[in-house]
């Protein structure tokens, strides 16, 4: 039968051999998450945003908002006048509708409508603070996208109670337009400002990659 270490050591004295034991690694190396894992993961977060803003902006601005025409006589939606609109056409909008018809405009505002500025917002947060390190710069580009989800948002609200008001109200009719008119406007400086991200990352990575190609043997 076999010798326990402590039977061997009082046998053997000092020359007892004695196995030695290992236990097994208790971290799983596959698990590992390098930056360049934290980096793809992000990336593919991204690209998803992205996909599902430029589907949501073709739903929504494309089509919905088109197809609602065909129930204004052909008047188009205040949403996407980028221009503004005033009382007058506010009233003939009104006039053209009927309540089923504005119902419907509130159900997309409710959705669609909702859905975009969010994941729009959202996906240029992750864009910009992926391709921006420095802090100040990244938070006043940050809040480009966080005001256009705000005002767009806040559209919405506005073009519905001046749509179901039992009058029209100049004053529900200047708030509802300038918010228009500044959503479309932060839309634009966002996509300058997701732009200007992307390149500023571009160029803090160069010098990085020419850096790591003089380190290497």
């Amino acid at each position: 039968m076999a010798k326990t270490p402590a039977q061997r050591i009082k046998k053997h004295g000092a020359n007892a051999a004695v196995p030695q034991h290992h236990l097994p690694s208790v971290i799983n190396p596959s698990t590992s998450r390098t930056p360049q894992k934290a980096q793809n993961n992000s990336s593919l977060i991204l690209i998803a945003g992205v996909v599902a803003s430029l589907f949501l902006f073709w739903y929504l601005h494309l089509l919905t908002l088109n197809q609602l025409t065909q129930l204004s006589g052909g008047l188009p939606m205040p949403d996407s006048l980028i221009g503004g609109f005033d009382q007058g056409f506010v009233e003939r909008l009104r006039d053209a509708t009927d309540p089923d018809a504005r119902g419907q405009l509130n159900y997309i505002h409710k959705t669609a409508g909702t859905l975009f500025p969010l994941i729009f917002g959202f996906s240029w947060l992750l864009l910009i603070g992926t391709n921006v390190a420095r802090k100040p710069l990244r938070w006043a580009l940050w809040a480009i996208p966080l005001l256009f989800a705000a005002v767009r948002l806040w559209g919405n609200t506005a073009i519905d109670a001046m749509m179901s008001a039992d009058a029209v109200d100049a004053g529900q009719v200047a708030l509802a337009s300038g918010l228009t008119v500044a959503g479309w406007v932060l839309l634009v400086l966002s996509l300058v400002a997701g732009g200007a991200a992307v390149f500023l990352g571009r160029k803090s990575a160069s010098p990085a990659a020419r850096s790591a190609g003089h380190a290497q043997p």
